[in-house]
């Protein structure tokens, strides 16, 4: 069986699957309906802006952490946030 360790390296070097490319879309409509900048998306998580719009774009995975505090911030639950739920 595959491990833990194992399954991260597959997703994470598989930029654009299908649960990154529901969550970026998600990330970005509420980045965009409150008129934030990708700028200032990033400054909220402590990274670049190029991380950050790599992160939109579907390319990289983000903490537990970092998902946690896009969920507060535009006050949708992370379930939301990574398309596992379409109840906000």
């Amino acid at each position: 069986t595959p491990n833990f360790t194992m399954c991260q390296e597959v997703f994470m070097n598989n930029p654009k699957k299908p649960e990154m490319a529901e969550f970026a879309q998600r990330l970005k409509k509420l980045r965009k309906d409150m008129k934030k900048k990708q700028s200032e998306m990033a400054e909220l998580l402590g990274c670049t802006t190029s991380h950050y719009q790599k992160i939109e774009y579907g390319e990289i995975n983000i903490s537990c952490i970092s998902l946690m505090i896009l969920a507060d911030y535009f006050g949708v639950t992370t379930d939301y946030l990574l398309g596992r739920s379409e109840e906000m």
